[in-house]
């Protein structure tokens, strides 16, 4: 008994006989293929008729250039005739998508080639299993299946092995297995001895005998007359003719009626899991492109990480320095509304409007929107204690001025609002002016000189950065009243600031401070400037700034994108040859689409990760050695990244993709 004779018992659930009809399983008619070439048109086949019927074994022998792969390839559905029609169990296959060839492919066409045309990065097991992915197979019964196959035609011990592990003959009845995987109702085989030695030669005609006598359909091609002999019909070919169609009376009919009139129908359960098992098998063809290809991926991905990085950075870059900005105006005063005289910032008339006053002041602190409020006036002094002497600015400040702006000391005390009803000529000075006047010295209850006017110092305010004030500057603070009786000479108030309370709107704040005071001076002869209003200003002029930055760091992503795509083309390339394979054993112009599609937003999508964890690393050491240096990271941002690298994938891999899903399958096999 054969070591094949089982196989038509012990197929798998769905694989079943049905009866042959009197119509013939393939039908050509004056079929004709013509090539372009040198600027000309040559013609391999003229005019083929022929038809073959369910379980015929048949030889096509020729010698080389006459026309016989040709032939095979138009019966296999690899190639369309140019003129005349071929039918396949009645349907034309002119008339079908390509999408449509590959399912008649891959659900009744089983290939034997004579380069074996195994994928070399799969095992044995997984080589065998490639049809049946494509149709859609549970992985449990493509384990099943391969298996059974592989022990039936002696494979069993190797059946994890790599192509580069097995000899020729080993890898030929692998090729066989694979050809059987979904039933292989009509076997093509090409040369199917060609590569190998007599003994395995033999044994390879033996096992495709033994498929014939079960009931396939084989169609052989060779150039061998001694191979060809091993078939019951042998039409001979030359010159893109048939010559003769005979029967060889040599070989007997198959014993079995039955199987050798019968069809192998492959029928395997399609479930709606099918398209994630498909998905699921691109995902890892890619990842193991990519692994077999490593430096070639990284280098692929250094473009993504290093566009992916510039962006991520300097967004987190413009986010850090605009809340370090943002927190500097909020040290300054939450919430803080001023109120200057004119009509807008650099009127210059605002000198001459006197109309801010004290009861101005008053009515203000009274209203339910105002936590504290506080009059300003300043001037340039000269400051002086023994023999120093210091340019500074002298502020005349209500005692709430220092709640308003959220300022605290060091030393000493704040003076009070009953200091400042009495004109009290004292001072607050700050750090600088310490630093400055008394050195290591105690300041408090000493005596400074503001142009000629004594003041003693009852406080020292805590030292506070401010992108608004110089550090090299010197301030004091004093009662307002004693500023404008004993500095200015002057009973009006150059300017009133005011913090909102808690759970009031800013804005709603400003419209009943313009309100108030337009009713109290008749008209609006002043303007307010809120902190909430610098810091919208400030924040869209960090966001354009952002975005201009950014728009400039995304060419770098956009170089990485074409990278990839260039890298892709060339990865299409180099597996023409595994294409054109895939497509033989049923691959859809979908399916080779998503594998290279999901390769290239895999490269992204990893180098998209790299990049985000990379400068996330890059960020945390530039800010241990570089403290002033300020990164925010988002979580929006990194999404925004890894969004962008996956689109990137998708965009630039699509035209490689493209082009590999439409590669001829002919073309595609012959490259090496």
């Amino acid at each position: 008994m054969g070591m094949l004779n089982l196989f038509a018992k012990q197929a798998p659930d769905g694989l079943t006989s049905v009866g042959a009809g009197a119509e013939p399983l393939l039908q050509l008619d004056g079929v004709r293929r013509s090539y372009m070439q040198g600027g000309g048109e040559l013609e391999v086949l003229h005019g083929i008729t022929l038809s073959i019927y369910p379980g015929e074994m048949v030889a096509i022998i020729g010698p080389s250039g006459s026309g016989k792969s040709t032939l095979m390839n138009i019966i296999g559905c690899l190639d369309k005739p140019t003129a005349g029609s071929y039918k396949v169990n009645g349907t034309d296959t002119s008339e079908l998508a390509p999408d449509d060839l590959a399912t008649l492919r891959r659900d009744f066409f089983g290939f034997i080639f004579q380069r074996y045309h195994l994928l070399g990065h799969l095992s044995a097991r997984e080589n065998v299993e490639v049809p049946s992915i494509y149709a859609g197979v549970k992985k449990h019964k493509r384990a099943e299946r391969s298996a059974l196959l592989l022990e039936r035609l002696g494979l069993g011990g190797r059946i994890d092995y790599k192509p580069s592990q097995l000899s020729g003959g080993q890898q030929q009845r692998v090729s066989i297995a694979r050809a059987l995987m979904n039933g292989g109702q009509i076997i093509l085989a090409d040369e199917p001895t060609g590569a190998l030695d007599t003994k395995s030669g033999a044994e390879v005609m033996k096992i495709l005998s033994e498929l014939n006598r079960e009931g396939h359909t084989i169609i052989l091609v060779t150039h061998d007359p001694k191979i060809a002999a091993c078939a019951r019909r042998i039409i001979a070919i030359e010159d893109g003719s048939i010559k003769s169609d005979e029967i060889n009376t040599k070989v007997q009919e198959p014993e079995s009626e039955e199987h050798s009139h019968s069809m192998i129908k492959n029928v395997w359960a399609r479930t709606f899991g099918a398209f994630y098992d498909r998905f699921k098998e691109a995902f890892i063809m890619a990842w193991r492109a990519m692994v077999a290809n490593r430096m070639r991926t990284l280098l692929t991905m250094l473009g993504i990480i290093i566009g992916i990085m510039a962006v991520v950075s300097v967004v987190a870059l413009a986010r850090g320095a605009s809340e370090q900005i943002m927190a500097n105006i909020s040290s300054l005063g939450t919430n803080t509304i001023t109120i200057y005289p004119g009509e807008r910032m650099g009127d210059v008339r605002s000198g001459r409007v006197r109309t801010l006053t004290e009861r101005d002041l008053n009515a203000l602190s009274g209203q339910p929107f105002v936590d504290s409020a506080s009059a300003s006036v300043q001037t340039s002094v000269l400051l002086r204690r023994g023999n120093k002497e210091f340019d500074a600015t002298a502020q005349g400040v209500s005692a709430d001025m220092f709640r308003v702006y959220g300022y605290v000391t060091s030393q000493g005390r704040l003076f009070s609002a009953q200091e400042v009803a009495r004109n009290s000529q004292v001072c607050v000075i700050d750090h600088n002016s310490a630093q400055n006047l008394f050195g290591a010295e105690d300041p408090i209850g000493k005596t400074l000189l503001v142009n000629t006017t004594p003041l003693a110092v009852i406080g020292v305010l805590e030292e506070k950065d401010s992108p608004f004030v110089r550090p090299d500057s010197l301030n004091i603070y004093m009662p307002y009243t004693a500023a404008m009786t004993r500095l200015f000479k002057q009973n009006y108030l150059s300017s009133i600031v005011v913090r909102v309370a808690d759970g009031f709107s800013t804005a709603v704040a400003e419209r009943s401070i313009v309100t108030l005071l337009r009713s109290r001076h008749g008209r609006q002869d002043f303007f307010i400037q809120s902190s909430d209003t610098i810091m919208k200003s400030i924040s869209s002029a960090t966001l354009t700034f952002t975005l201009l930055i950014s728009a400039i760091a995304v060419i770098s992503l956009v170089v990485g994108g074409i990278g990839v795509m260039n890298i892709m083309l060339v990865s299409v390339t180099e597996r023409t040859r595994e294409i054109g394979i895939r497509m033989a054993v049923g691959a859809r112009q979908s399916d080779i689409m998503a594998q290279f599609l999901i390769e290239a937003v895999m490269v992204c999508l990893i180098g998209g990760f790299a990049g985000v964890a990379l400068t996330f690393v890059v960020g945390s050491i530039v800010q241990y050695f570089v403290p002033s240096v300020v990164l925010s990271f988002s979580a929006l941002s990194v999404l925004a990244a890894v969004f962008t690298s996956s689109a990137i994938g998708i965009v630039f891999g699509f035209m490689p993709a493209r082009s590999a899903s439409r590669l001829n399958p002919i073309e595609a096999l012959a490259r090496e």
